[in-house]
């Protein structure tokens, strides 16, 4: 595989992972530079984001979850 198709791979690579062409700059970047270990922490940074995310949205589907159940056992929805 060619140098630019690696490079447009990475890039789609982290467009598919929600990264915002700030941090895809960046990314590429540090990619130049060689360094690894930055490399490493911004996607650690970016996933630890997105875990949060989806850990706010699961607890906002369970809210949901929990009103159908209690109208469903209820059968009538809560005063």
């Amino acid at each position: 595989m060619k140098t630019g198709d690696i490079q447009q791979t990475l890039i789609q690579n982290l467009r598919d992972a929600g990264c915002e062409p700030a941090l895809i700059r960046c990314f590429l970047q540090c990619r130049e530079r060689g360094e690894t270990e930055y490399l490493l922490q911004l996607l650690d940074r970016h996933r630890r984001e997105l875990l949060d995310v989806l850990h706010r949205e699961q607890r906002r589907i369970d809210c949901l979850d929990y009103l159908v159940y209690q109208i469903k056992k209820e059968g009538r929805p809560p005063r």
